[in-house]
């Protein structure tokens, strides 16, 4: 028993080495003075001036904001419609009999964009966009994350549905509200959090991703992501450190509100 206890702790350290390390290593140097990114000389904030300078990076920065505000806005849009059809259809089976199937089938179809590696999604994107002879740019980088980030909606609502009590629609309707008034003011207050908590995630892995990114962006377009990957390729440098670090403290900030949002409504 005490072989198997240090064994985990040893495994748990080395894993927790081999996957922090870097990521402190690389906050400390966005502090560095020196442009080196080996050789510490000092504390001093200046690459994050240089980082507030620099207008290619603030260029990016928008694009970044605006390609992910969109896409979570048009997910969450696909995502909340599909798990409340989908929720509609398996509480009445007897209704939806030839549809079972149909149901299944579209929830899978629902989660592949996740379950798929990225860079075989974004060969798939290039490869339909080309044909489609769309203009690569922020229209086909917009089309491209709503599609990852339906899942993480889809997902969140769905589960939050499942748990719902169906006598709340069912007193409406026979108290005389229409359709439409049970979505506004039962359903849509109920599935609320699931619905802010995926978007924060989706908000984060739009916000942060580089695969897809590559394939449909433009020329005359760039993500914050893809501009640090074309950095990287000239070196690392405190500005890019400074640049991880900013965006490694924005997806905390939206993981950790999603992870609270998730708890809160659990416990409803």
């Amino acid at each position: 028993m005490k072989k198997k206890k240090t064994f985990s702790g040893i495994y748990l350290a080395v894993l927790t080495i081999i996957t922090y390390v870097p990521i402190l290593l690389t906050v400390i140097y966005s502090f560095n003075e020196s442009k080196s990114s080996v050789n510490w000389t000092g504390f001093s904030l200046k690459w994050y001036e240089e980082l507030l300078r620099d207008r290619e990076i603030k260029e990016a920065l928008i694009n970044s904001l605006i390609l992910a505000t969109s896409s979570c806005f048009l997910a969450v849009v696909l995502g909340t419609t599909g798990a409340i059809g989908i929720w509609k259809m398996s509480e009445k089976p007897e209704q939806y009999r030839g549809f079972q199937k149909i149901n299944n089938i579209m929830s899978y179809i629902a989660m592949l964009p996740i379950m798929i590696p990225e860079i075989i999604l974004g060969m798939v994107f290039l490869a339909v966009f080309s044909f489609m002879d769309l203009p690569f740019g922020m229209l086909t980088l917009i089309i491209a994350h709503t599609t990852f980030c339906v899942p993480y909606i889809f997902s969140m609502v769905k589960a939050r549905l499942v748990g719902m009590d169906k006598s709340l629609e069912e007193a409406a309707l026979d108290m005389g509200a229409s359709p439409f008034q049970v979505f506004r003011d039962i359903t849509l207050p109920l599935i609320m959090p699931a619905i802010l908590s995926g978007t924060m995630l989706a908000f984060a892995m739009s916000f942060d991703d580089v695969v897809i990114s590559i394939f449909v962006t433009g020329a005359k377009v760039n993500t914050l992501p893809v501009k640090i990957y074309t950095k990287l390729k000239t070196g690392v440098t405190p500005e890019i450190n400074a640049l991880a670090t900013v965006m490694l403290l924005v997806t905390l900030i939206l993981l950790v509100a999603s992870r609270i949002i998730s708890k809160k409504w659990k416990r409803q």
